[in-house]
């Protein structure tokens, strides 16, 4: 029985770490502890270690080695590859209304800046207009910003059809791509993003370690956020956080061998929740349905506050809206977005499996959710 047994529905805040990723990261707490900028035997072994993690990292996005630089996460990438564009003389930002904090945040900070930051708004299935996007994009413009799949609603934007209007104009791409790398196949060439975020606790590496990809051929000189050692060709000063990118490194390792069969199960599983769930009276799913990741529903039960939800659902983990956000009972801003009232942003609840989501789970999540949405409804 699974009354009392965790169960994580909350995969796109954060995901359990691969067991084969902590065995791959131990060692370099205990025994191979050396700074990888340090010229004796020990530092070049841990130099060759991160080296190949660099190589896995950017082969799971189909880049070069020397694109990839290391933060602490999507956040720190954000802030960096935006805020590092300030010495160009360009001075328009667009991006989208349902984009996570870390962009609106910097976007705002941007626009006290002195910016002209255009914040576009999207469909109610949450997809981009491209003829809206066509329109306000002009000679002007700086960079494009726009996160390839939304966090709290799984909608997939068409991101090569994005890049294509950018670059006709001159403009920067840069993709958010926390909640798709090691979920879905990308290849940043084909896709003509310029730069791209990476954060490894959203595909079951560790928290605190991220990267970000610059393209070569983008020939963009970003202006250093954290200043120091030169660490990173200067982009990015600080002591290496090797067992993080070791970690990190593994998990996308372990994502393009395994990608393929995660989506079918997952799929799976999640489309069986959906159906269920859908049976309640009232629910609907918030978003595109057909343009969506494989592991994410959103789902309004409407009459039903999600936080009296989620706190009576007890062992079972979900979430009413990003992490990030979650400290506030305000309505999500991606669900007022795609132009739901207060009262049905406040009454959903996002579902996110992942690669440790059981059947057995899914049938006991369904069977307590559907009792409390009636239970509490009376």
């Amino acid at each position: 029985m699974l009354n009392d047994q965790r169960i994580y529905l909350d995969n796109n805040a954060t995901t359990k770490i691969d067991p084969r990723v902590l065995d791959a990261m131990l060692p370099y707490f205990t025994e191979y502890y050396s700074n990888a900028n340090s010229i004796h035997l020990d530092g070049l072994n841990v130099k060759e270690a991160v080296e190949n993690a660099t190589f896995q990292t950017a082969n799971l996005i189909g880049a070069k080695q020397n694109e990839i630089i290391f933060t602490s996460g999507a956040t720190e990438s954000i802030n960096l590859a935006i805020k590092g564009l300030q010495h160009l003389d360009r001075k328009k930002i667009i991006t989208f209304s349902t984009e996570h904090s870390a962009v609106l945040d910097t976007c705002a900070f941007m626009e006290a800046a002195g910016y002209d930051v255009k914040y576009e708004p999207v469909e109610q299935d949450g997809l981009i207009n491209i003829e809206n996007l066509k329109n306000q994009i002009d000679d002007n413009t700086l960079i494009v910003i726009v996160m390839m799949v939304n966090n709290e609603t799984g909608t997939i934007q068409n991101i090569k059809k994005i890049s294509e209007i950018a670059h006709s104009k001159g403009a920067i791409i840069l993709c958010d791509t926390t909640q798709a790398v090691g979920k879905i196949p990308i290849d940043v060439t084909d896709l003509g993003i310029d730069m791209l975020t990476i954060s490894a606790h959203k595909f079951y590496g560790p928290k605190g370690i991220g990267a970000l990809y610059v393209s070569n051929q983008s020939k963009l000189k970003l202006n250093a956020q954290i200043h120091g050692g030169g660490q990173q060709k200067n982009y990015r000063s600080g002591t290496l956080n090797v067992p993080g990118i070791i970690g990190l490194g593994k998990a996308c390792e372990i994502a393009q061998a395994e990608m393929k069969d995660d989506e079918i199960r997952i799929s799976q599983l999640r489309d069986k929740l959906e159906t269920e769930l859908l049976k309640i009276e009232d629910s609907f799913v918030n978003g595109s349905v057909s343009h969506r990741m494989y592991n994410t529903t959103n789902i309004c039960f409407p009459g039903v506050w999600s936080e009296q939800l989620i706190m009576s659902l007890g062992n079972i983990s979900v979430s009413n809206g990003s992490a990030c956000s979650s400290v506030t009972s305000k309505p999500s801003h991606v669900l007022k977005a795609l132009g739901l009232s207060d009262d049905d942003a406040l009454s959903s609840i996002r579902f996110s499996l992942g690669r440790f989501t059981t059947l057995e789970e899914i049938d006991f999540t369904i069977k307590k959710v559907t009792e409390l949405v009636h239970q509490l409804r009376t």
